[in-house]
């Protein structure tokens, strides 16, 4: 069992910037390859970008390409999503998670979910 912890969300404005970090216990963290996703009200959870378990490797979604960066400590058994340029669209409660499977963009792969962090961007 893995278990994860997010932080870092809240209100901004748009054009601003916000760091989220997720804290993983229970097993080996660089076993496991680490994403970020969010859900917005009334849709269904979406992809926001995945990172291997050395933190070579990333992949992100196209509509945050450029703004997110994803990165993990693993001494610090944390992954981080640094959100810059923020627009409203991308208000959502952000969920990190942990899979074998590596940058995979498909929830589907996650077995391991925190209990996720507001953002809210404001026009």
């Amino acid at each position: 069992q893995v278990q994860l912890v997010e932080s870092g969300g809240g209100l901004v404005q748009a054009g601003g910037s916000l760091r989220l970090s997720c804290v993983a216990s229970g097993r080996t963290f660089s076993d496991y390859g680490m994403g970020w996703f969010r859900q917005a009200p009334g849709k269904e959870r979406e992809f926001v970008a995945t990172i291997n378990w050395s933190g070579a490797h990333t992949y992100y979604a196209e509509s945050v390409k450029g703004r997110f960066t994803i990165s993990r400590d693993n001494g610090k058994n944390t992954v981080y999503l640094q959100m810059n340029s923020l627009k409203p669209e991308d208000t959502a409660v952000y969920y990190c998670a942990a899979s074998t499977v590596l940058l995979s963009a498909s929830k589907d792969l996650y077995p391991y979910w925190g209990q996720g962090t507001q953002v809210t961007v404001s026009s």
